[in-house]
C-alpha cells in the first residue's frame, strides 16, 4: 500500500501496541464471566492477577494479552476435566450399569419378565456400590471449583518446564538462603557465593535495568577449583533444574567464521535454518545459566557480539528473530592471570591488610585489560577470583563425592557403599593436589 502514494493516502494507519500488565489484569477481569460460564468453574481475583503477571515473566516469543488468556483458558479446562474425569474403576462401573439397563429393557419388551427382574435388581446394587465408591473418591480428592494462582502456576510449569514450587515461592525468601544452598555443592570459596549471591539479590531487587541479564560474572582460578560446579549449583538454585546450564567451551570459537554456530548462520549461508547453538537454547528456555568456558580462546568477533547481550539482553540471529537474554545468567571462565594467584591471596576483592593479595589482584587485574577491551569488561557484574583449595576443604568434598558414587552403585547394582573416617583421611590424602584442586580426588574415589 505505501508503494502506491494515492492508495496510502487514504488510509489512516492504527498502530497497536502491547498492553501492559496492568492494562491486561483489566482485560482479563472483563473476559472473566464468558471463560467462567464456559469452563462452568469460578476464577478467582488472584488467578487473573497472576495470569497476567506470570505470562509477562515466564512466557516469551509472545504477546500480552494473547498469552495471559491462553493461560486463563487452560488453566480453568484443567480444572474442568479434573472435576468430571472419574477413575478408572468409577468408569467401568458405569459403562456395566449402561449395558445392564439396556438388557433390562430389552427383556422387559421381550416379556421376560424374571430376566428383567434379575437385571434391575444387580443394576441397583451397582449402583448402590457406584454412589458409595464415587462419595469415597470425592471426599479423598477434594477439589475446588475454583481456579487459583496454584492453577496458574501449574501450567506456567507444563509450558516452560519451570517448577511450581519456584514459581509460587517468594523470591525474596529464596534469595536470602543463596549462600546456604550454594554451600551445599560447593565447599570453601566464600567469597567468590558471596559475592554471587549479592549480585543476584541487587539485579532480582530492582537495583538493576531490567532488560539486562539477571547477572554476569567471570570466574578466575585454576582447574578443579569450583568453577564450573559453582555454575551448576547456582542454575539448580535460581532455576529449580542443573540442565538449565548451557555449557559452551570458546576453544571451539577461535576462528572468526565459528560465531555463526553460537548466533546462527546468515541467509543463503548452508545451516541458515538451524539457528543457532546459544540463541537457539535460549529462545526455546529463555530461564538459562550461560557458561563460556575459557573466554579469552573465542575470537574478538565472539566478544563484540557478547557486549549486545551484556548490555541490551537481547541479540538478533541468523533469521532476524530477537531473542531475549534477561532471563538469563551468564558466565564467563578464563584461567588468565591466575598463576599470580596465591594460595589464601585476594578473593574478588582486595584485602587492605594483606601487600601480596594486592599485588597479585593487580597482576590479574592488568592481564584482564591487556586481553578483553574496557567496553567489554565495564559490561560485567563480578570479576571472582577462586582461592586454591586446601587439604581441609578437600576432605570436606569427600563427604560430598563419595554419596554420589554411592547413589549409582546402589541404583545398578544393589551395594550399599559407607565410608569410615580413616577411609575419608585416606582419600582425601589421594586425592589432595593443590595445582589441580578436587578433580583428582574424583579418580580417587572411583579406583
Amino acid at each position: 500500500i505505501e508503494k502506491d502514494s494515492a492508495l496510502d493516502r487514504r488510509f489512516a494507519p492504527v498502530y497497536v501496541e502491547e498492553p501492559s500488565v496492568e492494562d491486561t489484569i483489566d482485560m482479563l477481569f472483563g473476559l472473566r464471566d464468558r471463560y467462567e460460564a464456559h469452563h462452568k468453574v469460578t476464577i478467582s481475583d488472584d488467578a487473573v492477577i497472576a495470569a497476567a503477571r506470570m505470562a509477562d515473566r515466564y512466557v516469551s516469543e509472545r504477546k500480552l494479552p494473547d498469552k495471559a488468556i491462553d493461560l486463563l483458558d487452560e488453566a480453568a479446562s484443567r480444572l474442568r476435566v479434573a472435576l468430571y474425569s472419574l477413575p478408572l474403576r468409577l468408569k467401568e462401573m458405569k459403562d456395566v450399569l449402561g449395558r445392564l439397563l439396556v438388557d433390562e429393557e430389552a427383556a422387559g419388551q421381550a416379556r421376560d419378565y424374571e430376566r428383567a427382574a434379575e437385571y434391575k435388581m444387580r443394576r441397583i446394587q451397582l449402583e448402590e456400590e457406584f454412589e458409595r465408591e464415587r462419595e469415597a473418591w470425592q471426599r479423598e480428592n477434594t477439589l475446588d471449583e475454583v481456579v487459583s494462582a496454584e492453577d496458574i502456576a501449574a501450567v506456567v510449569t507444563q509450558w516452560t518446564g519451570i517448577p511450581v514450587s519456584q514459581i509460587m515461592e517468594t523470591e525474596s525468601e529464596k534469595l536470602l538462603r543463596m549462600e546456604e544452598a550454594l554451600h551445599k555443592r560447593i565447599i570453601g570459596q566464600d567469597g567468590a557465593i558471596s559475592a554471587i549471591a549479592n549480585a543476584i539479590r541487587r539485579a532480582r531487587s530492582g537495583l538493576k535495568d531490567p532488560h539486562r541479564p539477571i547477572g554476569s560474572f567471570v570466574f578466575l582460578g585454576s582447574s578443579g577449583v569450583g568453577k564450573t560446579e559453582l555454575a551448576k549449583a547456582l542454575a539448580e538454585f535460581l532455576f529449580d533444574d542443573e540442565e538449565a546450564l548451557v555449557r559452551i567451551d570458546m576453544s571451539e570459537y577461535r576462528e572468526q567464521h565459528t560465531i555463526s554456530r553460537l548466533f546462527g548462520a546468515p541467509p543463503g549461508y548452508v545451516g541458515y535454518e538451524e539457528g543457532g547453538q546459544l540463541t537457539e537454547a535460549v529462545r526455546r528456555r529463555p530461564y538459562r545459566v550461560i557458561l563460556f568456558d575459557e573466554i579469552e580462546k573465542a575470537h574478538p568477533d565472539v566478544w563484540n557480539a557478547l557486549l549486545q547481550i551484556l548490555e541490551d539482553g537481547r541479540l538478533t540471529d541468523g533469521q532476524g528473530r530477537t531473542v531475549d537474554f534477561s532471563s538469563t545468567v551468564v558466565i564467563m571462565t578464563s584461567n588468565l592471570g591466575t598463576e599470580f594467584a596465591r594460595k589464601g591471596g585476594a578473593l574478588g576483592f582486595v584485602q587492605p591488610n594483606d601487600e601480596q593479595a594486592i599485588a597479585d589482584h593487580q597482576k590479574i587485574e592488568r592481564a584482564m585489560r591487556e586481553t578483553f577491551r574496557p567496553e567489554f569488561l565495564n559490561r560485567i557484574d563480578e570479576i571472582i577470583i577462586f582461592e586454591p583449595l586446601t587439604l581441609p576443604q578437600v576432605e570436606q568434598s569427600v563427604d560430598l563425592q563419595p554419596n554420589e558414587v554411592a547413589a549409582r552403585i546402589a541404583e545398578s547394582a544393589g551395594i550399599s557403599l559407607q565410608l569410615s573416617a580413616r577411609a575419608r583421611r585416606w582419600l582425601a590424602a589421594r586425592g589432595y593436589d593443590p595445582q589441580f584442586g578436587a578433580r583428582p580426588l574424583r579418580r580417587a574415589i572411583q579406583r
